[in-house]
């Protein structure tokens, strides 16, 4: 099944891809070209946005064809990640219209977006808690390379702070994909890399043999998320198609923050959220460099004043992607080489099932 949405998601993106780019360039959804970035990526300005809408069909419709809807990991899964898609869709919107009515171009307010995310998170966080859904206690995780070790707050009083951790790893983990999201195919392909690895995860993890030969907790039921983690593997690979370089459409935040909230909450179901720095590990260094970034810059603005901190700054520029191209690479040459750093996180990832 798993097989067949990943085929399904790849095909339907082929499908609805090209009618939805042509929908798009008609109502010039454009995003334009963001603050900060390299003069390179001027030439981008004109092509449309919001092909995140390409991401959530071709993925959303096989997994609602191939899993089981009775799942309610599956659920959590879906309702996180459409939930996400609705923030990113509404801020792609907003953005929309405001260039339409000639107004600043800043979309949906930094604070309401932050809002919403925490919002499913604290959801997610309490159900989780007060509604376990495997033998392990409800306000838990588990380490990599420990074999049954589980991770519990030292007392009853404090498993409130489970539900802080979880919103800390929803929010963190989609805005870390929107981040990254600033080269043609680097967010798509590194999303298809960190859910084809998770979807391993979920199999061994929902297989009583795997996980008692691996000495990893079994939850019953987890597996089925593997189906939906290949639906949008193929969904990914398929908006590659149009999103290689040159890129003819953008995710925007529709598709950067669906993708980030589906992949923020398979490690929180599967218990293995400090996976995520493995799995992960190209996002988190985006990540991590931005705020680096700032907090550098802010820093010596406050010691050495502004001039001298614009001058002496941590990075080229930040993300850490558009640092390696004011470096004199290429554009495909970050992306594929990010890719690879990708792929070899998720091997390291897959050591831990082993290596315990």
């Amino acid at each position: 099944r798993g097989a067949g949405a990943a085929v399904t998601a790849l095909l339907l993106s082929f499908l609805v891809g090209p009618p939805i780019i042509r929908r798009l360039r008609t109502m010039k959804v454009q995003q334009g070209v963001r603050q900060g970035t390299p003069d390179s990526h001027k030439g981008k300005a004109a092509t449309p946005t919001m092909g995140g809408l390409i991401l959530l069909t071709s993925g959303l419709v096989p997994a609602l064809l191939w899993t089981r809807l009775d799942n309610p990991y599956v659920i959590i899964a879906l309702i996180v990640t459409i939930w996400m898609g609705c923030i990113g869709f509404l801020d792609d919107y907003l953005k929309l219209k405001q260039k339409r009515e000639g107004r600043v171009v800043d979309g949906l307010v930094e604070r309401y977006k932050l809002a919403g995310q925490v919002t499913i998170g604290l959801m997610v966080g309490i159900l989780l808690w007060k509604a376990p859904l495997s033998s392990l206690p409800g306000a838990s995780t588990t380490l990599p390379f420990f074999k049954y070790v589980i991770v519990v707050a030292a007392w009853p009083a404090l498993e409130f702070l489970y539900v802080g951790w979880v919103t800390f790893i929803l929010t963190g983990a989609s805005n870390a994909v929107n981040l990254t999201d600033g080269l043609d195919g680097l967010s798509a392909g590194l999303s298809a890399i960190a859910l084809a690895t998770f979807g391993l995860f979920a199999y061994v993890m929902g297989r009583t043999d795997a996980s008692a030969y691996l000495l990893i907790f079994y939850l019953p039921g987890a597996g089925e998320l593997a189906v939906f983690c290949l639906a949008f593997v193929g969904a990914c690979t398929g908006f590659l198609w149009f999103n290689a370089h040159p890129a003819q459409v953008f995710m925007g935040d529709t598709g950067a923050l669906a993708l980030g909230g589906g992949i923020g909450a398979i490690p929180i179901l599967l218990k293995s959220e400090f996976l995520l720095l493995f799995v992960g590990g190209v996002f988190a260094a985006e990540t991590t460099s931005v705020i680096l970034q700032r907090a550098v810059f802010k820093y010596r603005k406050a010691k050495y004043g502004v001039d001298y901190a614009k001058a002496n700054r941590l990075f080229r520029k930040a993300p850490l992607h558009h640092h390696f191209e004011m470096k004199g690479w290429a554009e495909s040459q970050v992306v594929v080489r990010f890719w690879i750093l990708g792929i070899l996180c998720a091997f390291v990832a897959l050591t831990t099932l082993k290596l315990r």
